[in-house]
């Protein structure tokens, strides 16, 4: 199953590097207007989201709207091996390129919030299957830190091609509530 699992992060990966930039952008704010929309959403006090990679779904259209709400928005910070902790970020300017080239909050700024009082999180994953299950990047952050986020509903934002019809799955892999793409949204 490992070598399963594996095989199938570098195909997505590759995939999703070899999207023209021209169509990234445009499926990112056809994904992004369909996630603002969600009432999961509007009604969220609190969102975590992810820095996106240049490869990946982008959201910097989502912080904007969630800064203009005043919305808390919070991203991931890596605390440890394979644990992260959701540290709030107050502005576009309080963001630095941190470890292997992913933004961060800089460290004179940094706040936590506590998972149990996030509302909402946009998961990132390589692939995911028609039944909500998510093939992370490899690391298990996220499956360590979903179990934490208890009131949270968990939306993946992805392009249509990352979903396949069935993932192998682990007892430890933690799925999502809801998956947006370009062409539909599962529920």
């Amino acid at each position: 199953m490992v070598a399963q699992k594996k095989l199938l992060r570098r195909e997505m990966q590759a995939r999703r590097k070899s999207l023209p930039e021209i169509e990234r952008e445009s499926f990112s704010d056809v994904i992004a207007e369909k996630f603002l929309a969600q009432e999961i959403y509007q009604r969220a006090e609190i969102v975590m989201a992810y820095v996106s990679m240049p490869e990946e779904v982008q959201l910097k259209k989502i912080f904007v709207d969630a800064f203009n709400r005043k919305k808390i928005l919070a991203i991931p910070l890596i605390v440890g091996k394979g644990e992260m902790q959701p540290v709030i970020v107050p502005d576009f300017a309080a963001l630095e390129i941190g470890a292997f080239g992913i933004y961060t909050v800089r460290e004179d700024s940094r706040k936590f919030v506590d998972a149990e009082k996030i509302n909402c999180v946009i998961v990132p994953g390589a692939a995911f299957d028609v039944n909500k299950n998510r093939l992370g990047l490899g690391g298990g952050y996220y499956d360590k830190f979903l179990p934490r986020a208890v009131d949270a509903k968990k939306i993946a934002l992805a392009y249509d091609f990352q979903i396949v019809e069935d993932l192998p799955i682990e007892p430890h892999d933690s799925p999502v509530d809801m998956i947006i793409t370009e062409k539909r949204i599962i529920e």
